[in-house]
């Protein structure tokens, strides 16, 4: 392929034209308008170059609202694409651009981002500290990711997007069969973010392991925490195998290796393997926070302590331990010998078990509770059958024998789909709706928010359980078109009718932000929700320093103890507090990132070998940089606290 015909859409169509232009006038109205308002300053000083946890966090949420749109658009254009037989609405090369998008940007860039902008909000505040214990690093991270995911969605406009679904599979992914440089940025984006996501683990560790208020002792930690923590330990020991398998597949795309080839010595199912060590714990990297955020949520409005604390910690111990051993279940059709599809199946169904003690915790929390039917707890409770009908589809698949029928049809899309949906995206609406007014200081409208929820609830079961028949009577998956004679027509168009109430129930939930920066009212309070851990302790909107004392607890419900037994929270006197400086080293660094993996994927070598320089001299800079933060004066924390009426409480 001629250089510049690298950088040619292979498959162009109106479509990806209207992409272009919407795409370059929405760049063009943001710098207009930040421009015009003059706000470059204020968005480089307070934003893009701060190391608060909190906006950092914030930052994470908004971008992963954005790419859940992006996202979500991938999904109405499949659903419509198969909603008549044989519909021209896309042609095979555009679906398969488009399913293999949609994968991607929102397991990596949607619900990965979500669930770390919570933890970066909330984690310090439930543990009581002040920020990470790498704020920098933090910073990093953050921007590694959003170089990553810039990357990728460039693909779709310039060069072509990855066509060989989200999985990547070899040889599909190898250059016979993928010509254009899709793969590339895959292969980048991937990376890229990967490493910022790798930092995030271990910044998150050493945060929980050393950095909780006094009395915080492992067992007394919130179930968020342990959730967050159990999580990070999954990451740091499975991304590093993702990061190698891509790097490991950029070579034999760019340089003419071996590894995952069909021939020479290579083995394409390493590839599917190596994916398969990385991509089932990262299955439970998306549902142990969210089994943490449905503890938060179910105990606050069940008006009780989180029933059989010491078995869910220890459940998700044993989920994160077995999530590394079901891995080959992805495998049962693919020629293993009996011994090895036994021992796979037991793994997998092993694996409901812990699960299976959460759902039974949850529902004694709620037996005999005064339950407040709140949005977030209507998704709580909606996620606990859904997620059930999940998990027992999943031991279906489990069975070794019976998944020759289940495998490559709509039924696996239906289980991944009832499983992600109510675990991970049930939980990020129902995170966001219950920490919204300890992030902006203000509540979501209920009323907007139940109608949101009702649209989503309805439209998620009529846009995935058509698809378990479907897939029973043989609808491939992954499949761009069929046959009026199949008879899957009906069926299909009630899955797209439902997938149209997704996206209206999701464009309610943007409204009711918008109605609500309008009219909710401000003073809500630090504690609106009569809530129960430590992050509601402190003030709305939280202050730089989140704490002006550190706390001291005696249990996992810090707040409840104050209220309920007199506990004292904030013993100490208030002294000046050490806090990092912003910088804009992390940004500079991951733009450099980013035309790094532009220029690779285009072979553009001289911008590699620049942008290469440009990265080892950031580091170099962070190395001998002189920087030891600052420190807020006791005058200027008890000025602050005065506006809130004391020191935290």
């Amino acid at each position: 392929m001629d250089f510049f015909d690298r950088f040619a859409v292979p498959h162009p169509s109106p479509l990806i034209y209207g992409a272009m232009v919407s795409i370059a006038l929405v760049t063009i109205a943001i710098i207009a308008g930040v421009t015009y308002f003059k706000k470059w300053g204020y968005l480089w000083n307070e934003w893009l170059t701060t190391t608060d946890h909190k906006r950092i966090g914030m930052m994470y949420i908004i971008s992963a609202l954005l790419m859940l749109f992006r996202g979500g658009a991938d999904a109405v254009m499949m659903r419509l694409q198969t909603s008549v037989p044989e519909n021209a609405f896309l042609d095979a090369q555009h679906y398969n651009e488009v399913f293999t998008t949609h994968g991607v940007v929102m397991i990596f860039f949607m619900a990965m981002a979500f669930v770390i902008g919570l933890m970066n909000y909330i984690i310090p505040l439930q543990i009581g500290a002040r920020d990470v214990a790498f704020p920098r690093l933090n910073a990093l991270s953050f921007w590694l990711y959003f170089a990553g995911a810039m990357l990728f969605n460039i693909s779709f406009v310039v060069g072509g997007s990855p066509d060989a679904g989200w999985t990547n599979y070899y040889p599909l992914a190898g250059t016979d069969f993928s010509q254009s440089v899709g793969v590339n940025y895959y292969n980048w984006a991937l990376q890229i973010s990967g490493i910022g996501t790798l930092m995030t683990g271990i910044n998150f560790i050493v945060t929980i392991m050393k950095m909780r208020a006094p009395g915080m002792t492992l067992m007394k930690m919130p179930m968020f925490v342990w959730s967050a923590l159990i999580t990070n330990v999954i990451i740091v020991f499975a991304f590093p195998v993702l990061t190698i398998a891509l790097l490991m597949g950029t070579f034999d795309r760019q340089f003419g290796t071996f590894f995952f080839a069909t021939e020479n010595g290579g083995m394409d199912m390493m590839w599917a393997n190596l994916f398969w060590i990385w991509g089932h714990p990262e299955v439970y990297i998306l549902i142990l926070p969210a089994f943490g955020i449905y503890s938060q949520i179910i105990a606050t409005f069940s008006s009780r302590n989180l029933y059989g604390y010491k078995s869910m910690v220890a459940s998700m111990v044993l989920i994160s331990l077995l999530s590394f051993l079901v891995w080959v279940h992805h495998f049962f059709t693919m020629g293993q010998d009996a011994m090895t599809n036994s021992i796979f199946s037991i793994t997998t169904m092993a694996i409901a078990v812990p699960t299976g003690i959460k759902i039974f915790n949850w529902l004694l929390t709620m037996w005999k509770g005064k339950i407040r039917f709140t949005t977030p707890m209507l998704y709580s409770i909606a996620f606990i059958p859904l997620f059930t009908i999940g998990g027992v589809t999943g031991v279906m698949l489990a069975i070794a024998s019976a998944d020759y029928q289940y495998h490559n049809t709509m039924f696996l899309v239906a289980h991944f789909h009832n499983v992600i949906i109510p675990g991970v995206v049930f939980a990020m609406i129902a995170g966001l709706i219950y920490w919204w007014p300890k992030m902006f200081g203000f509540m979501l409208n209920e009323k907007i928010g139940k109608s949101a929820f009702w649209f989503i609830v309805v439209g998620f079961c009529l846009s995935f359980f058509p698809m378990y028949i479907t897939g029973l009577d043989g609808q491939a998956r992954r499949m761009y078109t069929y046959s009026e004679a199949t008879g899957f027509g009906p069926l299909n168009m009630l899955s797209f009718f439902g997938a149209g109430l997704l996206g209206i129930g999701f464009v309610i939930i943007v409204y009711n932000i918008y109605y609500s920066f309008r009219h909710s009212p401000r003073n809500v309070g630090d504690d609106p929700w009569d809530a129960r851990s430590l992050e509601w302790a402190t003030h709305n909107p939280v202050p730089e320093y989140n704490f002006a004392v550190a706390p001291e607890v005696v249990s996992s419900e810090a707040l409840w103890d104050v209220k309920k037994h007199g506990h004292v929270l904030f013993k100490d006197k208030i002294e000046k507090i050490h806090m990092p400086n912003n910088t804009g080293w992390p940004i500079i660094m991951a733009g450099f990132f980013l035309v790094f993996g532009f220029s690779f994927v285009f072979f553009i070598w001289p911008a590699v070998i620049i942008s290469g320089l440009g990265i080892l001299g950031c580091m170099a800079y962070r190395s001998f940089e002189k920087d030891d933060g600052r420190y807020i004066s006791t005058e200027e924390i008890k000025e602050t606290e005065d506006t809130f009426g004391g020191a935290n409480k």
